[in-house]
């Protein structure tokens, strides 16, 4: 039996050689970058209805062929805490706060909730106050929940979509 050894190089070439020679994947116009302006934002989030929690798309764009990015608006009154929430998806979500002071808890467990309704609270999570300019990362699967409004509060939040799910705007 003959066995030949080759050097490291020349696995590293022939690795290049496969990757450049191989079919190109299907071609699909991806963004360079997408502007969400700051008028925009702001025209967004003035538009939106001040009697009930909204929270809606902005814009979501399609970054990689098979990974998607979206932005938010929300405006949540401060008569209207809302309820806790845990996605069950590998949706992570970044909060940047644009007005308002409130109370944030993650993570802990949900309190009173089913498959229908989100919590009335979170049990054993971590609180902080968050106010204008804060960005506050909540990883999928991790429960969040606004306990105390001292204002009515803006803000963006910025959802990854590794599985697809939203629709492009």
């Amino acid at each position: 039996m003959i066995r030949v050894v080759f050097p490291k190089a020349v696995f590293a070439i022939l690795s290049l050689l496969v990757i450049f020679a191989a079919p190109p994947v299907e071609a699909q116009e991806l963004p360079q970058a997408t502007d969400v302006t700051s008028a925009d934002i702001q025209k967004f989030i003035n538009d939106l209805p001040r009697d009930a929690v909204s929270d809606r798309p902005i814009r979501i764009v399609n970054v990689t062929g098979n990974y998607q990015v979206g932005v938010w608006g929300v405006f949540r009154p401060k008569e209207f805490l809302g309820g806790a929430n845990l996605h069950e998806v590998n949706t992570t979500e970044i909060y940047y706060m644009v007005e308002g002071v409130a109370t944030l808890v993650t993570g802990g467990t949900l309190t009173d909730s089913n498959d229908l309704t989100p919590g009335s609270g979170i049990e054993g999570g971590v609180s902080r106050r968050v106010t204008k300019g804060d960005v506050i990362i909540i990883p999928g699967h991790t429960a969040h929940w606004f306990s105390e409004l001292e204002t009515d509060i803006e803000y963006l939040i910025i959802r990854t979509d590794p599985d697809n799910r939203f629709q492009l705007r």
